[in-house]
């Protein structure tokens, strides 16, 4: 099984910083929420190199390892959660709402896809091989913008590219027990393409995933792309209502544990260096004084 050393330092970049998330929240030193994508985040890491810098990305509140496979940039991000100098968004957006150039995330559910149609309808008139990518956990198909974003896009076949990311529960309530149906079978209801990712290998992803993304471009046909993944941690920082044993079984199938099977010196040297770059991310990013509103939070941080 290969990772490259990129890949690899980005996916444990992301693991620890969502770790690290959860131990400031549980300190007492955060405020507000958070979301993480424990068991996620190769989701993402196989994207950036199927994204363009010029395609838009809309997040969602489940983003902390959409935001760092984009940007790379775990001071900024963390300082728009502590609300500290340096924040992306000046400490105004926190952990679900951050606009950074073509990148966007929103705690709203179902709030992006209509944006993101619009935005894909604007590069198909510009004549444009970019996309409009946007990520949806399998709980916003619960939402009618949904539907109605996916109607338009189908209609006017624009350069839509449909992310879900489906870790088989809502919040606290199973899909089975909240989604009739499938997804395949919604996006196939409006005559979109759909393909279903079953494998964690980064380079399966790419080459699964690559020639279809390459149609969007040319074609600006939309297509919905489902993961079926895990989520590992809480929905937020502690409201976590599975089982144990439910629990326990998300993790056996955790990327983590194959690579540390496949790879354990590589992992192991790795797993340490980012654990000491994170804490030494937030060691500094809390030494920073408070950020402050000023007429800049007004504009977007291109």
């Amino acid at each position: 099984m290969y990772v490259d050393d990129a890949d690899l330092e980005l996916l444990l970049l992301i693991r620890h910083f969502e770790r690290k998330l959860l131990e400031l929240f549980e300190a007492g030193q955060l405020n507000g929420t958070t979301h993480t994508c424990l068991g996620q985040e190769y989701i993402p890491v196989a994207l950036r190199t199927l994204l363009a810098e010029a395609d838009f990305v809309f997040s969602n509140h489940r983003g902390h390892g959409h935001y760092l496979a984009r940007f790379g940039d775990p001071h900024g991000l963390l300082a728009e959660i502590m609300g500290r100098e340096g924040a992306v968004c000046h400490g105004v957006g926190g952990s679900q709402h951050i606009l950074r150039g073509r990148y966007l995330s929103t705690g709203v559910q179902g709030e992006s896809m209509p944006v993101a149609v619009g935005t894909a309808l604007h590069l198909k008139r510009e004549g444009s091989k970019n996309l409009a990518a946007v990520f949806l956990g399998d709980g916003t198909w619960g939402e009618g913008s949904v539907y109605e974003a996916l109607n338009m896009a189908a209609l006017w076949q624009v350069p839509l590219l449909v992310l879900v990311e489906n870790n088989g529960i809502a919040q606290s309530t199973p899909t089975g027990m909240q989604l009739a149906g499938s997804i395949a079978g919604r996006a196939a209801a409006f005559g979109v393409r759909h393909h279903l990712v079953r494998t964690q290998d980064l380079d399966e992803i790419r080459a699964e995933l690559g020639p279809a993304v390459a149609r969007v471009r040319d074609t600006g046909e939309p297509l919905v792309v489902e993961f079926l993944t895990q989520r590992l941690g809480p929905h937020s920082k502690g409201d976590d209502t599975r089982p144990a044993e439910e629990v326990d079984l998300a993790a056996q199938r955790d990327w983590y544990r194959r690579y540390a099977a496949a790879i354990p010196d590589r992992l192991g040297l790795c797993d340490i260096r980012q654990r000491a770059f994170v804490e030494q991310v937030v060691h500094e990013v809390a030494a920073r004084p408070l950020s402050k509103w000023d007429e800049r939070c007004l504009l977007p941080n291109v």
